[in-house]
């Protein structure tokens, strides 16, 4: 008996494209062109974009604006698409894809060509998985608002809850010689970009990098407002080195992000003060610490991680 796949008779397009439509990932289809012909629910959801914003697009039009972990944007580099559609060949890779409200999201994605009945590549398929932990996210959000530990705006923790955090790690370190540290964030001229695009702008920014911070964090690293436009994040069991590299993370996927406003790309930067916990200081000066090294960053230009 053939083992072939038969599609049943009674089963046309709009059965398959149901199908698609259900799937948890995202999922687009492109032509040989990289123009974007069907785009999924799941692709909406993940990414902010409807289908009606996206089909008829290229992806040079920089959509997703998917950028690796060095920063290199590879929708005009080493996209995974074009490599399919020149190679033939199946590809994977993780990257960070541009949601419609500017922050940064992970995603696992695999491309597959797309041929014709000579075995001609016409185009290629691109699924993708949100890495982020969605449901751990929802239960930890319900749980800091029952204990108004969140921020209103970004909804991410808020100082009340990063002081606690602090002190429950300097007494982790106490008990089981974990070793811990601090990155003091601050967004930079930021008062200049209130005062040229409005504080509603503002605002969508502060979300944006309170997202991005809070979904490209290390499981059991916690990232939260300080207050105004400052951000600290607690780095968990890393060293000097190790925390630098996430520090670096941040800055550089803030640096890659943008919030679209008619039709303007609006950038900002992070500056970081980054410093480990020494044996037997005070959340105080530890912060007293991490705070002035941030001021250092500043002083030398902004948009880079200074260590302490």
């Amino acid at each position: 008996m053939s083992r072939e796949n038969v599609i049943p008779a009674g089963f046309g397009k709009e059965f398959y494209e149901e199908i698609v439509s259900q799937l948890h990932d995202g999922l687009y289809i492109v032509d040989r062109d990289r123009v974007i012909r069907f785009w999924n629910r799941a692709a909406e959801l993940i990414t902010g974009f409807s289908a009606g914003e996206v089909v008829g697009r290229t992806c040079s039009s920089n959509i997703l604006t998917h950028v690796d972990t060095e920063g290199n944007n590879l929708c005009t580099g080493n996209c995974p698409l074009s490599d399919v559609i020149s190679g033939g060949q199946n590809r994977e890779d993780e990257v960070f894809l541009h949601h419609k409200a500017g922050h940064r999201v992970p995603v696992s994605v695999r491309v597959s060509p797309l041929k014709n009945e000579k075995g001609e590549v016409v185009g290629a398929v691109e699924l993708f998985t949100d890495l982020r932990e969605k449901e751990a996210v929802r239960i930890r959000l319900a749980e800091l608002e029952k204990l108004a530990m969140i921020d209103n705006l970004t909804q991410i923790p808020n100082r009340r809850f990063m002081e606690k955090e602090i002190l429950g790690r300097i007494a982790e370190k106490d008990r089981l010689a974990v070793p811990f540290g601090v990155l003091f964030m601050d967004i930079d001229h930021f008062k200049k970009f209130n005062d040229t695009y409005g504080h509603d702008t503002g605002d969508e920014v502060l979300k944006f990098v309170a997202r991005t911070l809070a979904d490209n964090s290390r499981p059991f690293d916690v990232c939260g407002r300080w207050g105004g436009e400052e951000f600290v994040g607690v780095i968990r069991n890393a060293d000097p080195d190790e925390l630098v590299r996430v520090a670096e993370r941040f800055r550089m996927l803030i640096e890659n992000s943008y919030l679209a406003n008619n039709g303007e790309k609006l950038c900002v930067t992070i500056s970081i003060g980054a410093t480990s916990h020494i044996d037997g200081e005070s959340s105080e000066s530890l912060l007293k610490r991490a705070d002035s090294l941030l001021y250092k960053s500043k002083e030398s230009g902004r948009n880079r991680v200074t260590q302490g």
